[in-house]
């Protein structure tokens, strides 16, 4: 039994379908990838899931049973618009949250010192958000989603206003609360975090689904349509292969863009011909490049 489960999920507004038909089903220790443009359709799924709105149609099923209060406590969000008020201390905050959701204080407290250490910045403990950086008050918002161990977390841009130290820093907490069976439902519009960290994706457009699946087997069901190369010296007569329509060169290293899979071993064939190959790689295309075709380049 899926621990998240949507089932033809529609939300309208007036005349206007936010959602349309979305189903899905997210498991215990995974983290699910919900892509989609602006208007896609994204929030207004995840506010569902939370429960602070409902949909017109379709249910949405936790471990197979429908909302409900207690289901408060077992869920975390981290919205894309940050919530923390900006005058009162990280420690008044965190720990008024965490008695929301059922967590004895003095529990809340060891465990918000916990992950202060945990960030590195065990000092803000007594510091008014308005006093941290971008990137910390991140951090502090993140804790405020996960301070009650929830068993669901909906993690809307993670990593945003994080340098890459930190960036990495939050990846790595989210990959251990994975392993530790969290089930997390994860949306940014960084598609390299995307593929480092989800197995499943669904993309939405306009409020339908346009691709949904396995990332893996998404990205085997798209052609191969680029090719890299790296020679000792410049090759010569690459760009009139056939199935070349297109080559970037600097030095020794090119890239190419291909129409069919013989194209890349005539550029092999021809390379080898003139001088030692350092590299020749045929890559599968990128969560972007799959996002625009479905989307478009608007997006």
């Amino acid at each position: 039994m899926s621990v998240l489960q949507l089932e033809e999920v529609t939300k309208r507004y007036g005349d206007k379908t936010a959602v349309n038909g979305i189903s899905l089903q997210v498991e215990r220790g995974e983290i699910f990838g919900l892509l989609g443009g602006n208007g896609a359709g994204k929030t207004t799924t995840m506010r569902m899931v939370l429960g602070l709105i409902y949909p017109d149609d379709g249910k949405i099923l936790y471990n197979g049973k429908p909302y409900s209060g207690e289901l408060l406590r077992k869920l975390g969000y981290l919205p894309e618009e940050r919530g923390l008020y900006p005058k009162i201390k990280v420690s008044e905050q965190i720990l008024y949250l965490a008695e929301l959701r059922g967590v004895h204080k003095h529990d809340a407290d060891k465990a918000l010192k916990g992950w202060l250490e945990k960030f590195g910045v065990p000092d803000y403990y007594g510091k008014k958000v308005e006093e941290l950086s971008k990137g910390n008050q991140q951090k502090i918002q993140f804790i405020a989603a996960i301070i009650h161990n929830p068993d669901i977390l909906i993690l809307d841009e993670a990593f945003s206003g994080l340098d890459p130290v930190n960036v990495e820093l939050l990846k790595a907490t989210v990959l251990q609360l994975r392993d530790e069976g969290k089930t997390i439902l994860f949306s940014s519009h960084r598609m390299d975090h995307v593929e480092e960290l989800c197995r499943n994706i669904c993309i939405l457009h306009k409020s339908n689904t346009v691709l949904k699946g396995s990332l893996r087997d998404i990205k085997n069901s798209y052609p191969k349509e680029r090719v890299l190369l790296e020679t000792a010296v410049p090759v010569t007569g690459l760009e009139g292969l056939p199935g070349v329509t297109q080559v970037k060169s600097e030095g020794g290293r090119y890239e190419f863009r291909v129409t069919e899979p013989a194209a890349a071993q005539r550029i092999l064939q021809q390379a080898m011909s003139q001088t030692d190959i350092n590299r020749f790689q045929i890559l599968e295309p990128t969560l972007t490049e799959i996002f625009i075709k479905k989307v478009g380049d608007g997006e």
